[in-house]
């Protein structure tokens, strides 16, 4: 069994769709209209054949105070792994993307914690060297 497709919920997709692929630099895998909204998934250009993150539309009233109390708790929707945290970051900040976490220790990784602009916060983590 494999994780075939995971999704992050988003306040706007074509927000969601600009973020995730110009400043983070994903690919888009589907972009497949569905009513007022589309089944718009997104790949890492590293790996385009791997699991599929899907820009899910925040519409279902059980989304926002979900959303909002794990912004509220700084707790991250989603964590993506990264081979350099501290350059990541760098390009990050270039980019003008807030961070709430700046990179730190954590145990057996390195993390960092920025908001995508969607309403939600994302965790890049960057694994130390045994």
């Amino acid at each position: 069994m494999r994780i075939y497709v995971t999704s992050v919920f988003v306040d706007d997709q074509s927000t969601a769709l600009e973020f995730y692929t110009k400043v983070l630099g994903f690919i888009v895998k589907n972009d497949v209209p569905l009513g007022e909204n589309r089944w718009l998934t997104v790949v890492s250009s590293e790996e385009p054949a791997g699991t599929e993150l899907l820009l899910e539309p925040s519409g279902h009233p059980a989304v926002k105070p979900y959303k909002d109390a794990l912004v509220e708790d700084g707790i991250p929707a989603a964590s993506f792994q990264v081979d350099d945290l501290s350059s990541e970051y760098e390009r990050l900040r270039a980019l003008e993307v807030k961070f709430t976490v700046e990179p730190m220790d954590a145990g057996t990784v390195r993390m960092a914690v920025f908001d995508d602009t969607c309403g939600n916060l994302i965790q890049l983590i960057e694994m130390k060297d045994k």
